[in-house]
């Protein structure tokens, strides 16, 4: 029998949209798992020995959070929010993990030609003279964002299936979904309110408050995970520039490269020395840039002497401690 206390355990999702991303995320980083038979819901990361991992449906993945059966789960932010429960033992110790976005809606029939807010939904719902039935799968977050907006005369009506069809059958006036594409939404006729947009959603990494505490190898892994996983996402977000810039002196180079928006580094600029055939005075240079804002980048290289750019993908970025670890250890102790 498995010793639960010598094992730490990560959930993964089984199946669904963020079951393939979150694998491809873990390998990127190093962190490849190995499971050799697609039926088994056990494997291993042979580069983290000690972890186990496991697969279940996103919904229960942060049940298992919370209840300490496994240590660290990457499931949806939305059933995050809405399974975590009150006793602070879920963390969220990543909230943004690049992947599963969309967002928890108000969504109405198009034939309700008069609403198209939360405000014209309040006055329809006084005219009907009954509450409004809510058809969702998320009634915690749903009851929370009507109440926070004075929406009172509503009945929430739990369904685990397809929601689009509920208005046109007739179990329910409006529903409260998740939205990705919009594509369903239309297909069905249906329409999300302009400002009913009950909560924005993507993959998340979630731990166990109290095994973060109460065993040091679980913090020590949550902090391997956050150290490679952060190093990921912010080597994805960057590229490796080099280029050679004329100059009397390295200074008088970075002087000219901090005069500009994009080109400065994360600390500054690296330069060192060419050494050319005709004794001219060139320096190369390598810096971080953001991969949104290369196409500027390159401009002001050029305008200030570059030449023979050259760009290169970045495979991770590491710091001297991820802010996600400090903030993961601010909220253990809050």
């Amino acid at each position: 029998m498995v010793n639960r206390e010598n094992e730490i355990r990560l959930a993964l999702p089984s199946k669904g949209p963020l079951a393939e991303p979150a694998l491809e995320l873990l390998a990127a980083a190093g962190l490849k798992v190995y499971k050799p038979n697609p039926r088994q819901y056990r494997a291993v990361i042979p580069d983290l020995p000690g972890l186990v991992v496991l697969f279940q449906r996103p919904g229960d993945i942060v049940i298992s959070v919370r209840d300490g059966s496994v240590d660290f789960g990457v499931t949806g932010g939305d059933v995050v929010a809405e399974h975590r429960g009150e006793n602070g033992h879920v963390l969220v110790i990543h909230p943004g993990l690049g992947f599963g976005h969309c967002s928890l809606q108000i969504i109405v029939p198009e034939t309700w030609e008069d609403v198209n807010d939360m405000a014209s939904l309040m006055a329809r719902g006084a005219a009907l003279g009954r509450p409004l039935r809510v058809a969702t799968k998320f009634p915690n977050q749903t009851r929370a964002f009507f109440e926070q907006r004075g929406l009172s005369h509503f009945e929430l009506i739990f369904a685990e299936g397809t929601l689009e069809i509920a208005p046109t059958i007739g179990y329910a006036d409006l529903i409260s979904d998740l939205v990705s594409t919009g594509t369903t939404l239309r297909d069905n006729r249906l329409k999300p309110l302009s400002d009913g947009a009950v909560l924005r959603s993507q993959a998340v990494l979630a731990a166990n408050r109290e095994r973060l505490k109460q065993n040091p190898a679980v913090l020590g892994m949550a902090r391997t995970l956050l150290e490679f996983i952060v190093a990921t996402l912010r080597g994805e977000e960057n590229v490796s520039v080099f280029a050679n810039m004329r100059g009397d002196s390295a200074e008088a180079i970075a002087g000219r490269m901090f005069s500009q928006q994009t080109i400065g580094g994360l600390q500054g600029p690296t330069l060192s020395p060419v050494i050319t055939r005709q004794g001219e005075c060139w320096f190369a240079t390598h810096l971080i840039v953001r991969k949104r804002e290369l196409a500027q980048a390159i401009a002001e290289l050029r305008s200030v002497g570059g030449s023979g750019v050259v760009v290169s993908p970045v495979l991770y970025i590491f710091e001297e401690e991820p802010q996600e670890y400090r903030e993961m250890l601010r909220q253990m102790e809050a």
